[in-house]
């Protein structure tokens, strides 16, 4: 005897049928959005008696999924999943544009905003719209000056985690990228960026004044300074005002008295390499 599945319940905006009402009930939410399933600690709203039973365990502390690897415990089976790739290395998520891989999906979705220029998220204060909601809360610290991210070394706080990372590593000394031209080694990759140009000769940067081009950013901004006449270094002790920071390093030798540049003959010090140049004349070496 054939068996006939009976769903006289019907959705009157999809057409989906479902055998009970109570079924037909819990559909309807993924029209209306209702959110039927409070939390009785916080009060969070869920439309589905499923995350509403998720959610109540970060209050409980359960964590009933547990990584093989490094037994880390996760409170959804979708996030132990997550966790497993940073052990696999599986990134089964790519960009359809320029076949960049990810682990997570929405990783991929916010990569994606790169190739469509979609800036979904706008700052209050300024205006100034973010692909992400992370960058948008990295920017927000512009305003508020908050910096979360304190270096164990030094204790020099970051408003940006990438930042705080680089940074540890003038005290490790780590230059994770390598060019695969000379084998030089850069602490980031925007350094190593840079450096390429020496081999390939691009100055993608060109000054719309003068028309002098330019391998980094950092330099093609120095050089704008000297048509616009800024100089945002300012000193702390007599304020005078530098257009680089290295200028304004030294500057800030005529209050400190330091004097890194010594000549390896006589041992005599200069606070400026130019002054050690001209020292060395004396010895005949220039």
């Amino acid at each position: 005897m054939m068996n006939v599945h009976i769903r006289p319940f019907s959705c009157e905006v999809c057409g989906g049928a479902f055998p009970r009402s109570a079924e037909l009930k819990r559909h309807m939410v993924t029209h209306t959005g209702d959110k039927l399933y409070s939390c009785e600690v916080c009060g969070k709203a869920s439309s589905n008696k499923a995350h509403a039973k998720v959610h109540m365990r970060t209050h409980i502390g359960e964590k009933s999924n547990f990584c093989e690897v490094c037994a880390k415990a996760f409170h959804t089976n979708s996030e132990l999943k997550r966790h497993v790739r940073t052990h696999t290395g599986e990134k089964p998520y790519s960009c359809e544009v320029c076949g960049k891989a990810f682990s997570n999906n929405s990783h991929a979705k916010v990569h994606m905003r790169t190739h469509t220029g979609e800036k979904l998220f706008s700052c209050e204060v300024c205006g100034k719209a973010s692909s992400s909601n992370a960058d948008a809360k990295v920017h927000m610290r512009t305003h508020t000056g908050e910096k979360p991210y304190s270096c164990k070394l030094c204790s020099k706080a970051f408003s940006n985690r990438s930042d705080a990372k680089v940074h540890l590593r003038t005290h490790t000394g780590e230059k994770p990228y390598s060019c695969e031209m000379c084998g030089k080694a850069f602490s980031t990759n925007s350094e190593l960026k840079n450096h390429r140009r020496i081999h390939t000769g691009e100055k993608p940067f060109s000054c719309e004044v003068c028309g002098s081009a330019f391998s980094s950013n950092s330099n093609f901004k120095k050089h704008i300074r000297t048509h616009t006449g800024e100089k945002p270094y300012a000193c702390e002790i007599c304020g005078t005002s530098c257009s680089t920071s290295s200028n304004l390093k030294s500057h800030m030798r005529t209050h400190t008295g330091e004097k890194p540049y010594s000549c390896e003959i006589c041992g005599s010090s200069f606070s400026q390499p130019s002054n050690l140049k001209v020292h060395m004349r004396i010895h005949k070496v220039i």
